[in-house]
């Protein structure tokens, strides 16, 4: 796993927006004064979730209203579907995000 800290002004205020980590696009959530990172993608249609907003400790997604835990990132009942949920970490000097490392970055790094 690789931590990258992040280069972006965030509220303090609840919020959902899409940040670029790492040439990756990633959903950043503020929920109940907790920060959550996600794949930014809906895997039922390719709904972008930073369009989408909170309810109930999921991100819905704008485009059908597919819903995903910000914790596990597994869908409802009856979806069968995830997304993808990175570590992220609030430390002294910044924030932190954790993606994993993919096999040629590892072997050519």
């Amino acid at each position: 796993m690789k931590w990258i800290k992040l280069d972006v002004e965030l509220p303090e205020d609840d919020f959902v927006k899409m940040i670029k980590v790492d040439g990756k696009k990633l959903c950043l959530v503020r929920h109940q004064n907790k920060l959550h990172a996600l794949q930014n993608s809906c895997p039922h249609a390719g709904g972008i979730l930073s369009g989408g907003w909170c309810k109930n400790g999921h991100i819905i997604c704008p485009l059908h209203r597919y819903e995903y835990n910000l914790e596990t990132g597994k869908g409802l009942a009856g979806q069968n579907d995830y997304v993808d949920v990175y570590p992220i970490e609030e430390r002294e000097d910044g924030v932190y995000v954790g993606l994993p490392e993919g096999f040629w970055k590892r072997l050519f790094s």
